[in-house]
């Protein structure tokens, strides 16, 4: 009877505890392991910068260099050419001649990259050409664009696209190239094609290697742009236009108050627009830790 009582306890089903409910906002842990991911994104860059200021201002005060102006100076050819008005005007004008060069390069090279990977023949004859014209110095295609367009705005917003749209469409032909074969066949499989095959298949897959060809693309965009500013004798307000003033004027300080204000701002749209857009679409895929 005993041995029965056993047996009969152990096959009882044993009661099943609620689930726990997790609050709208997660778990304490999982708010702090957050911040702590949010301090550590923050943290690195501000280090960095703190290390250059460091140094920067060491050898200030050893004097090892007889040109280069402090740190404060810098701060206060900044803060001087935002007071009077010409900081402002300057950047907003780089960055919307930067940003309408961008989206006419996506509309472009994107496009491009995938004719070139649905079409072997038209691949064979201009890939080689986008990887030249990429390889290029900004500098050099500054005389092509002025000769053939003058010295006017739209010679500037030429030689932002013969930075990027070769940069976008090499990156977006490259993604495309490492969609597996098998996601294809399993699309084709379903009943997708033409530009469903495209929309639901094909640039889903490729789109971690799609944003970096993007942020490449911005990247080389605004490299060209910036040079574009600077050799060019258009009048146009921009941060380009502030260096080629300080480098004529002979202030070094103000030289470099344009380079740190062209460096924030890659640095800030790096981090702030394409840096998460790519975490979210690895995590989405699986490829990082959620």
């Amino acid at each position: 009877m005993p041995a029965t009582e056993n047996t009969l306890t152990v096959l009882r089903p044993r009661p099943v505890a609620p689930p726990r409910r997790t609050a709208p906002g997660g778990t304490a842990r999982g708010r702090g392991r957050g911040r702590r991911r949010r301090t550590a994104a923050v943290a690195g860059p501000l280090s960095a910068v703190t290390l250059v200021l460091c140094l920067w201002q060491l050898v200030c005060v050893l004097n090892l260099s007889a040109t280069l102006p402090t740190p404060a100076a810098v701060g206060h050819d900044l803060a001087a050419a935002w007071s009077s008005g010409a900081l402002a005007p300057a950047l907003l004008g780089s960055l919307r001649r930067c940003l309408a060069g961008f989206l006419a390069s996506v509309a472009i090279g994107v496009p491009l990259g995938l004719l070139l990977s649905a079409a072997p023949v038209v691949r064979t004859p201009i890939a080689p050409v986008l990887s030249a014209i990429q390889s290029l110095p900004a500098a050099a295609l500054v005389p092509v664009a002025v000769v053939g367009l003058g010295n006017s705005e739209r010679a500037v917003y030429s030689v932002v696209l013969l930075g990027a749209v070769p940069a976008i469409a090499a990156g977006t032909l490259a993604s495309l190239d490492q969609v597996p074969p098998l996601l294809r066949r399993a699309g084709r499989s379903m009943g997708a094609a033409g530009p469903a095959y495209v929309r639901h298949v094909l640039l889903p897959a490729a789109l971690p290697g799609l944003l970096s060809a993007l942020e490449q693309g911005w990247t080389f965009g605004w490299r060209a742009l910036m040079t574009a500013e600077l050799i060019t004798a258009t009048p146009l307000p921009g941060i380009g236009r502030l260096l080629d003033a300080g480098r004529k004027a002979g202030h070094l300080s103000q030289v470099l108050a344009a380079t740190v204000v062209i460096l924030a701002v890659g640095v800030l749209v790096e981090s702030a627009v394409f840096a998460p857009l790519r975490r979210r679409a690895l995590r989405q895929r699986g490829l990082t830790a959620p």
